[in-house]
């Protein structure tokens, strides 16, 4: 028997027996059904996700539509788009503007070589480097991973690529310093897609399929999970923290895990990391299939 329980945003929670209809479904059940998510209490899971979506309700909302209305056997391009889209108008909303009058102002932090790359015999290792700052995905960040992916999305002679981060974090999400940095949003839009890492990345795993690896460990956060989900195989450290934390912006994924990570554990699971904003340990990531190998 399932029970669907309405929640703000219009999100429904399914309480027992899977269904289609639901954002997705809490059981305190082992269970292998892509629609569900064990708990430790239903009770619990059901009252903190109740007080999230009161308190971003539109975030919540745009997260359910997007994720409802991607089709994890269509284009790559047409996801990317309708999430970056979904994005923007939530970069316009109040929920985000909220968090940004309680962060203050913006910041860019100036940190040199914030990714690095080493090529050896046919394979690119591109690494994230910003150790200090558990390799936060800032803009100068994306503008020289993008640099370096272009060397396997363009060369030929390059067989292999791994994608992996320096110090104790593979990537711990983008660098809240600088958030609300594009006041305009369709500037924003533009931006995120004339210049995307998962469309690049998605590219380069069509030639190269699970020869393009992530190696991720430490904080796997935000868009690091979302780019590394783009990769044909993920290996995981044991002791890694996977989740995707943006609705507490009062955002959604941006960096293409509306796509990658869909693709990857179904849209149910999906939203449950983003609506419940928990984190993931190595083993139930590998158990649901959103990396590949832990050790």
């Amino acid at each position: 028997m399932n029970t669907l329980v309405e929640l703000a945003g219009g999100i429904v929670v399914g309480v027992g027996t899977p269904s289609d209809a639901a954002t997705f479904t809490l059981t305190d059940e082992d269970t292998d059904d892509r629609r569900a998510v064990r708990v430790a209490s239903v009770d619990e899971a059901l009252a903190e996700l109740t007080e999230r979506c009161l308190r971003w309700p539109q975030a919540a909302a745009v997260c359910d539509d997007v994720l409802r209305a991607f089709d994890p056997q269509g284009c790559t391009f047409t996801g990317v788009i309708t999430e970056s889209l979904a994005y923007s108008t939530l970069q316009a909303g109040a929920e985000f503007a909220r968090w940004l009058d309680a962060r203050g102002p913006a910041r860019v932090p100036e940190i040199a070589d914030p990714v690095v790359a080493e090529r050896v015999d046919d394979v690119l290792t591109i690494r994230f480097n910003r150790p200090q700052r558990h390799n936060a995905f800032s803009t100068d960040a994306r503008a020289a991973l993008l640099d370096a992916l272009e060397v396997a999305r363009l060369d030929p002679s390059v067989t292999g690529m791994v994608l992996t981060g320096n110090g104790p974090s593979f990537c711990s999400g983008g660098d809240l310093a600088e958030f609300g940095t594009f006041t305009d949003p369709a500037s924003a839009h533009l931006a995120r897609t004339r210049y995307s890492p998962a469309l690049v990345l998605a590219e380069i795993t069509a030639r190269l399929g699970d020869k393009c690896r992530a190696e991720i460990h430490g904080q796997v956060q935000g868009s690091g999970l979302e780019m590394a989900a783009f990769c044909g195989t993920v290996s995981c450290d044991a002791g890694a923290v996977l989740g995707l934390p943006e609705l507490a912006l009062g955002l959604i994924p941006g960096a293409g895990g509306t796509v990658s990570i869909t693709r990857r554990i179904g849209r149910w699971r999906t939203a449950y990391l983003v609506l419940s904003g928990r984190s993931i340990d190595a083993a139930t990531a590998l158990r649901w299939g959103l990396v590949d190998a832990v050790g």
